[in-house]
């Protein structure tokens, strides 16, 4: 199972050096990650590459995750001195938040351009994170209607653009995105659970019953709630005392998921758990805790 969570390191290493050379040019990063799974979806290569710049950690999805897991998440990043924030990022009134963060990031950064008497320069940022994390949304949202892209700067590389975001924010317009680099096959699992990885590479069957496990363990109630179903008449065990296999079996029985020899279709069924985890229908669930 563990080859089907790979990716490219060709890819990687040229998004690394482009990331880098980016990396000269702003004052700020802002990184998102996937509130549900917020170590999975993290690249460790940006703590290295980001090390002597303001950082912003973004939570985003972060409706799609459990609160109070959320806020264990804001203090963890707050003890390591990194500014965080949750949020929805399609939510347009969410990005209101940002600036006032912004501001606490580069407090220092500002501070020293007043001293030199350089007064209301934006703070220039690059948006970086791993593929799907919900980038351009963000930028969407933020920015409302108003992109402008405001040309090149004195002493920035030609060529390169920056999108006004807000009268406090310019965005470098190629965000930065690596690959997610994991040895750990948890890590491609929690992120083949939210839909990270393309679908038709995976084996759709094995992941549902790594996420009903789970959701077993750390949500018990939630899959009752959801596919509500009697005890078992064969062995009189509910559906939390039953192993994960069973649970896509009445999964596809409760869904009416049935093969042409009326069996319990357990494809259909995974991929229906999945999707309803992925949606939110399952409930707010978060896969990691600090």
């Amino acid at each position: 199972m563990a080859e089907n969570y790979q990716w490219y390191p060709g890819h990687m290493t040229k998004a690394r050096r482009n990331m880098q050379e980016d990396m000269k040019l702003v004052d700020l990063v802002i990184e998102l990650i996937d509130a549900r799974i917020p170590y999975s979806s993290r690249n460790p290569d940006i703590d290295s590459l980001a090390a002597n710049k303001s950082r912003i950690v973004l939570l985003n999805k972060a409706d799609l995750a459990d609160e109070r897991v959320n806020k264990q998440w804001l203090s963890h990043f707050k003890e390591k001195g990194i500014h965080a924030l949750a949020l929805d990022s399609r939510n347009k009134s969410a990005a209101k938040r940002i600036d006032p963060v912004v501001k606490a990031a580069c407090a220092e950064k500002i501070e020293r351009n007043r001293r030199r008497g350089i007064l209301n320069r934006p703070m220039r940022a690059m948006v970086a994170g791993i593929p799907n994390v919900g980038k351009s949304t963000f930028i969407n949202s933020f920015s409302g209607r108003s992109v402008s892209k405001t040309g090149n700067k004195p002493g920035v590389t030609k060529g390169k653009q920056w999108v006004k975001l807000s009268n406090t924010l310019e965005l470098l317009d190629t965000p930065g995105i690596l690959w997610p680099k994991f040895e750990d096959e948890k890590v491609g699992r929690n992120l083949a659970c939210i839909g990270s990885i393309n679908d038709n590479i995976l084996q759709m069957y094995e992941l549902s019953l790594y996420l009903a496990d789970f959701l077993l363990t750390a949500y018990p109630g939630v899959l009752e709630e959801r596919y509500p179903l009697p005890e078992n008449p064969e062995t009189g065990l509910s559906l939390s005392d039953e192993g994960a296999s069973s649970v896509i079996e009445r999964i596809a029985l409760s869904r009416h998921c049935l093969t042409k020899g009326s069996q319990p279709d357990i494809e259909k069924a995974a991929a229906i758990l999945l999707d309803d985890f992925r949606s939110g229908r399952i409930g707010k669930i978060s896969m990691e805790r600090p």
